[in-house]
């Protein structure tokens, strides 16, 4: 799956792909494309076979986020295979907001559960996938396209260009954590099921300021309130505690479980923490410390401009075990995109600057005149460009958590003006930090 454009043969008449809704029955059961869909992406995915309890509560929650699945089957399966209506491949995608830091969030195509079998790779299956699906969504108007990757290697291809990066963070939790500063507010235990309801309240809050943040799907709240494991029934390890504000109005959660008594150091696991105000942020930090008989706290999505390391005395507690790719943007309308971001107070000025995509979505000159915290851009492609950027360096530079002059010194964006890098980096500073929470 890692073949170049020029290596990828065409998708021919040996398949048939078919889209349609994920969809269950009056009494909650999958239909039959969609239990036959769920099955092979859990394959694909290394999972076990799933029972069928299991397979109606995921086409549950894929109905309620209006799944629109792809299947590829194969016409003429070998005798003993899996048969015709079992899919080789495996292809989801759904509509949630993406937060860009303007007036209103944007609307985003979000792609998921992409799986080809082993056997029927390098055939056009993928690509036959993506290219319908991006179409698609560019007829219905969506700016961007967003996906969360499992290898790195495979979506450049189709314009995608990591935008947003996490940091998995072990926290030791000792002597030596200690905050300069008491945050504001209180935390207190609560039961983990209220996050069922609590939890998109305050995730609400969190999405409403931070660039890079995409709306959940259905399923991330049985999971972080412990109703719903992901392998089915109930998870009773997990715990939660919420912050609480001076007026005693909850603007924070964290939902984690304690790793057992054989791990060494004692470690809890964070599975979520929301965080409405920085003020929770800390506080929540503080009350994970103080559990006791707990001396390390991992957490894979932290800020990777982490404001914790700040409010600590010994910012040495915290360690960076991973810093990941996150979210991957595919810019599908740049005039739409440009236009619906936010920009800060202090940017004024104009850019123009040439995309080279592929799959021509993307392609063209563009101006982009950025004042009061707006922009207009426009098609133009007469005008001279100052930098040139291909689709998935387009992506990546999007939210502004990319700067434009580490780009230009990888060699993914190109300078045709002197200064046009700092210039963009200038012009596409974010509002706040791009940090997003939300895997999909």
């Amino acid at each position: 799956m890692c073949m170049s454009t020029t290596e990828q043969p065409a998708f021919d008449d040996r398949y048939d792909l078919t889209v349609f809704p994920a969809a269950v029955d009056a009494g909650g059961h999958a239909d039959p494309a969609t239990a036959a869909w769920i099955q092979a992406e859990a394959q694909g995915f290394h999972d076990p076979h799933l029972a069928p309890e299991l397979v109606d509560r995921l086409a549950g929650h894929h109905a309620v986020d209006r799944k629109r699945f792809t299947s590829v089957l194969q016409r003429e399966p070998l005798a003993g295979s899996l048969g015709a209506d079992a899919p080789v491949a495996t292809f989801a995608s759904f509509d949630r907001t993406l937060q860009v830091g303007g007036a209103e969030p944007l609307p985003a195509h979000l792609i998921s559960n992409v799986t080809v079998r082993p056997t029927h790779r390098r055939r056009g299956v993928l690509r036959a996938m993506m290219t319908e699906s991006l179409g698609w969504a560019a007829a219905e108007g969506y700016a961007v396209a967003a996906l969360t990757v499992s290898e790195a290697t495979i979506y450049r291809r189709f314009g995608f260009g990591p935008a947003t990066t996490v940091h998995s963070v072990a926290v030791t939790t000792d002597a030596r954590f200690r905050l300069q500063s008491a945050p504001s507010g209180r935390c207190e235990l609560i039961d983990s099921r209220t996050l069922l309801e609590l939890g998109p309240r305050l995730f609400a809050r969190f999405h409403a300021v931070h660039p890079g943040s995409v709306d959940r799907q259905s399923k991330h709240w049985g999971r972080i309130a412990g109703t719903e494991a992901e392998k089915g029934g109930d998870d009773p390890a997990v715990r939660a505690a919420a912050h609480y504000d001076e007026a005693g109005t909850a603007d924070g959660y964290v939902s984690y479980r304690f790793g057992g008594w054989d791990s060494k150091p004692h470690t809890l696991e964070v599975l979520d923490l929301v965080a409405a105000t920085p003020d929770a942020y800390l506080g929540l930090w503080d009350f994970l410390a103080s559990v006791d008989l707990a001396e390390r706290v991992t957490w894979e999505a932290a800020p990777s401009d982490d404001p914790l390391r700040w409010a600590l005395a010994d910012w040495r507690v915290v360690s960076t075990t991973s810093l990941d790719d996150w979210l991957w943007l595919r810019v599908l309308d740049p005039v739409r995109a440009f236009e619906a971001r936010g920009y800060t107070e202090g940017a004024e000025g104009s850019l123009v600057f040439s995309v080279a995509d592929p799959l021509g979505f993307a392609d063209g000159v563009f101006r982009m005149r950025v004042a009061g915290g707006r922009a207009t851009v426009e098609r133009d492609d007469a005008a001279v460009a100052e930098l040139a950027v291909d689709a998935p360096t387009l992506g990546s530079l999007y939210l502004g958590g990319t700067d434009a002059r580490v780009l230009a010194a990888a060699g993914t964006l190109r300078e045709l003006v002197p200064g046009a890098a700092q210039k963009a980096a200038s012009l596409l500073a974010p509002v706040s930090p791009v940090w997003g929470i939300s895997h999909f």
